[in-house]
């Protein structure tokens, strides 16, 4: 069985997360240590609050270098999947940079910021993540920042504006909602990240 490793990135609810899998009965380690992430079979890149402060914590951490040089699946939620893109403009930081575009403040549409709640996620068919999802399944997100959709988009959803809700680039995923908040959906991207990438 895998070992799902969620790295300790220091600005997220890792609880709730690591609940979600357990829940799922798969084994889950929290961690920061260099050697246990390199040798995970998958990893989670969880992050709440801002791009600045979450960059800052990766590089007190040593995992700046070390988190584009993973081979294995890894799975950004929420700011985890901002910080894999090149720049965000919430602090004007560069980001990991493991995928190209940037986060950007969600444009003005007259929709209140954050972002809160229930959204439809439309996904590219037949893609191992959504796997077993009914299109346009409703999955939770908290956020006032977005990747617009870019050649690495592989769902959106739609506030106003359309924005990516799902990327990947080679062996990183990331997902701007939070799947372990988001019910029967939510808990099947999970499993199919485990069992199918």
């Amino acid at each position: 069985m895998s070992q799902i490793t969620i790295i300790n990135t220091r600005c997220a609810n890792l609880s709730s997360v690591k609940f979600a899998f357990d829940r799922l009965g798969y084994k889950t380690e929290i961690t920061d240590d260099i050697s246990q992430i390199q040798s995970a079979d998958k990893l989670i890149l969880p992050g709440v609050g801002t791009a600045k402060a979450a960059m800052q914590n990766l590089t007190e951490l040593g995992l700046i270098e070390v988190i584009p040089t993973l081979k294995q699946p890894v799975l950004g939620i929420c700011l985890g999947m901002q910080l894999m893109t090149e720049f965000s403009a919430e602090g004007n930081v560069n980001t990991l940079g493991v995928m190209s575009g940037t986060t950007e403040l969600i444009p003005d549409t007259q929709l209140p910021l954050p972002h809160m709640g229930w959204n439809q996620v439309h996904y590219q068919a037949d893609h191992p993540l959504f796997s077993g999802i009914e299109q346009d399944s409703h999955f939770y997100f908290v956020h006032s920042y977005a990747v617009l959709p870019n050649s690495h988009t592989i769902a959106t959803a739609d506030y106003g504006v359309l924005f990516s809700a799902a990327l990947q680039h080679n062996n990183f995923y990331g997902v701007q909602f939070h799947p372990e908040r988001s019910g029967k959906s939510g808990s099947r991207l999970l499993k199919n990240f485990v069992e199918n990438i």
